[in-house]
């Protein structure tokens, strides 16, 4: 499967593109809004890598399991994301909601946990009948699946923390706008730290066999 290879080579430019559109490139370039341009960039090497790990057998993975490829393009796709709302997240505090831009960085964010959503789904169904999960396969899901709602639940408390305890004068900040897009975050956050473990876990268990 040289040409498959090929393909997930192909696919690296695509998403480093759409990580320097986003993250690193100027608002606009001859009127066109490049982090639009890198959300479709990163958006499309998301889909064409995971339709590529849909269609791939078991044991063509190089030794990984479909869940530990999938967990390794959702730690990238949710970093990217966290990384992106952190580097804007000062324009959610001193501009307007109605601000052009600001409402694209907005969407943006909603739409990478819609995509991800999504795309995660369409795999799942892809997958079922087709690839065959054994018990630490499902034993590490478990645990990421804790690591994650464990990182939701201390995101969401420290926002209230700050939120019920700070000063009026110190909550300026804290627009409709800035607080529903924090909560975005932590749905990005908890999707991350679930990727992340599971990546971990899977390293951890290769090292353990070597």
């Amino acid at each position: 499967m040289k040409w498959m290879r090929t393909l997930w080579f192909l696919l690296l430019p695509l998403a480093a593109f759409g990580l320097w559109t986003m993250l690193a490139s100027p608002r606009s370039l001859f009127g066109i809004d490049l982090g639009a341009l890198g959300m479709f960039a990163l958006v499309a090497s998301t889909v064409a890598a995971l339709s590529l790990l849909a269609d791939t057998s078991r044991e063509n993975l190089q030794g990984a399991s479909p869940a530990e490829w999938k967990a390794w393009i959702g730690t990238g796709f949710m970093l990217v994301g966290v990384v992106y709302f952190l580097t804007r997240m000062s324009l959610f505090t001193v501009a307007d909601w109605r601000d052009p831009h600001v409402g694209a960085v907005s969407r943006n964010l909603v739409l990478l946990l819609v995509v991800w959503s999504v795309l995660t789904s369409v795999l799942a169904a892809r997958w079922k009948g087709k690839v065959d999960e054994d018990e630490r396969d499902r034993e590490i899901a478990a645990q990421a699946v804790g690591w994650g709602r464990g990182a939701l639940v201390f995101c969401l408390i420290g926002l209230v923390a700050m939120l019920g305890f700070s000063p009026p004068e110190r909550l300026r900040w804290a627009t409709h706008f800035m607080i529903a897009n924090l909560l975005v975050f932590a749905l990005m956050w908890h999707c991350l730290v679930e990727y992340a473990a599971t990546t971990v876990m899977y390293l951890r268990d290769r090292r353990a066999v070597a």
